[in-house]
């Protein structure tokens, strides 16, 4: 008798072949049987009229504290996701010198906007190094799986302190020291390394991280500590379109240098790029390059997400307008008091007043244009980019200024109305370009980050759901390839992403035809009470991670059968 079996569904094993009815058939922590299953199950589940896929794989995670406080990764887990990878963009919580957590937390807020006293109060930080991390992690009783990266920025501060944050190159005693805890890192679980190169990402004081400026030469070694293994995935966050001039100065460098060292060190190489309107056809062009670099031999694989990054706006969080000295002061009041103070004719008249001066508004997070803000009602996330959708297009209706619309909506959804501002990936034609793209990893949906100004962890419910069941934009066997062995594979994970004999029973039973996405909502569940946004859906009947159920139509089971992955 078999532990569990999955019958009559319509199985997608992840190798990108299309649905065929099959039962599956689980044992321990393994898959046993794909097919006509005949012998019994002591649990058996009814898939008929179900997808059943292998558990997906987020590549892209900034979980590396949250896993700590909250095992299952909500939201990631109500979306099917089993496996997450962390320790993306540079920024890691090993290696640290004793006594020096304090700045790689707030490092992390800098970049991450991840609270740095509530990293603070969720960590042990019983650890040096990053086999350390992945020990103590290992140690909990995890919900998912887990796996993660050797972030530069941590690793470039452990090994040359301040000077890790100058233009000057690290010298070759401190480039042999970072490669050495790199192979480390490697030797003992980590399933790569993974870089910053932007400009926008910067610690507290404004300068930007460790690693910024790093030199070819210094990234080439870290690489070949990898080569030396035969595992290991780069993770880079290029500088690509930025400070580019009209000749893409740093766009060019930046291909140069990651195709360079892939091809050098035989190492894949996985890479972030957005559509962004403040740049028109950049997106295409990196395209083109990765093509050429490809056939050349570089292993480098841009990274996308499904749909556009966005802040997302509301009275439980921040408002377009809240650089003004009246809203301001209407969001420095307790959460549970703002809807009522809108009661107020003259607190509402300074609003509306102050709004209707947008010349006065300033910084990334105050958009000007609200023809490019969208409503998100409660209850259903569809992510409407359409023109009437907009909150533009709502005061026309409404015969108001855009923020007297804004906020007769949230009066009338009780606070619980959002707004949804695409600041990359705006252009969907654009998206759906890149994520055909054979070449183009699915991933960068921020998990664990910007935590109470973001909301892109359901990423996987939106590819199947509008790509695949909507606009049929994708097979639904190509799909979840993408969300499963491509990344496994990519990643040196052994064993997942394929529903296959011998595989990890980490499966998906889900009706596409009833996925759906709840609207964002605000919970103040992190340690010290500070505030995040999650996001359910609806579909997921049953979520197994290592055979044992972590969902149960769409609600967690309390199972906690996850562990940290390591290269193959």
């Amino acid at each position: 008798m078999h532990d569990i079996v999955i019958r009559h569904g319509e199985v997608v094993d992840g190798t990108g072949a299309p649905p065929r009815r099959a039962d599956v058939a689980v044992d321990g922590d393994r898959i046993t049987e794909v097919g006509a299953v005949t012998g019994r199950g002591r649990r058996e589940i009814n898939a008929s009229g179900r997808l059943v896929t292998p558990g997906f794989i987020d590549v892209h995670t900034h979980l590396d504290a949250q896993l700590f406080w909250d095992p299952a990764a909500t939201p990631s887990c109500y979306h099917g996701i089993t496996t997450v990878v962390m320790g993306n963009c540079g920024v890691t919580f090993a290696p640290v010198r004793p006594g020096r957590a304090g700045y790689l937390a707030a490092m992390m807020e800098s970049v991450e906007d991840i609270p740095a006293d509530t990293i603070m109060a969720g960590l042990d930080w019983d650890w040096e190094t990053y086999g350390e991390y992945l020990k103590s992690l290992g140690r909990r009783e995890l919900g998912v799986n887990a796996g993660g990266l050797i972030g530069h920025s941590a690793l470039r501060y452990y090994v040359m302190g301040e000077r890790s944050l100058e233009e000057a190159p690290a010298t070759g005693d401190d480039i042999a020291a970072m490669a050495a805890v790199v192979g480390e890192a490697v030797d003992n679980g980590a399933l790569g390394f993974s870089t910053s190169r932007s400009f926008m990402h910067t610690v507290p004081d404004g300068r930007p991280v460790p690693g910024t400026y790093a030199r070819p030469a210094e990234l080439a070694a870290i690489a070949q500590a990898m080569a030396a293994r035969g595992r290991g995935t780069f993770q880079v966050v290029p500088r690509i379109g930025e400070r580019d001039g009209t000749e893409r100065r740093n766009s060019v460098s930046e291909m140069a240098w990651m195709e360079e060292v892939s091809r050098a060190s035989g190492r894949p190489l996985a890479f972030s790029i957005m559509q962004s309107d403040r740049r028109p056809g950049l997106w295409s062009w990196v395209m083109e390059e990765t093509a050429a670099a490809r056939a050349r031999g570089a292993d480098i694989r841009p990274m996308t997400a499904v749909r556009g990054s966005a802040i997302v706006y509301g009275l439980v969080s921040r408002t377009p307008y809240d650089t003004l000295p009246a809203w301001a002061g209407l969001m420095a009041r307790p959460p549970a008091d703002r809807l009522a103070a809108l009661s107020d004719a003259g607190l509402r008249a300074r609003l509306v007043e102050e709004a209707g001066r947008p010349s006065e508004l300033s910084g990334p997070l105050a958009p000007k244009d609200p023809a490019r803000i969208y409503l998100m009602p409660p209850g259903s996330a569809d992510y409407d980019v359409s023109a009437e959708n907009s909150l533009a297009a709502e005061a026309a209706r409404r015969g108001t200024s855009p923020a007297e619309a804004f906020l007769d909506y949230t009066l009338q959804t009780r606070g619980l109305g959002l707004l949804y501002y695409p600041v990359l990936n705006q252009d969907l034609a654009a998206v759906a370009q890149m994520i055909t793209n054979p070449d183009v990893v699915i991933g960068v949906a921020d998990a664990g980050a910007h935590v109470a100004l973001t909301m892109d962890a359901g990423n996987s419910t939106y590819l199947l759901k509008h790509w695949v069941r909507d606009e049929g934009l994708l097979d639904v066997g190509g799909a979840v390839r993408k969300l499963t062995l491509e990344a496994a594979d990519l990643w040196g994970i052994a064993d997942r992403g394929v529903l296959a004999p011998g595989a990890y029973a980490d499966v998906n039973v889900l009706d596409l035809e009833g996925l759906h996405l709840h609207t964002p909502e605000m919970l103040a569940d992190f340690p010290l009470g500070a505030q995040r946004f999650t996001q359910r859906a609806r579909g997921y009947d049953y979520t197994l991670v290592n055979g044992q159920v972590l969902v149960d139509h769409d609600e967690l089971t309390g199972a906690r059968a996850g562990r940290v992955v390591t290269p193959s």
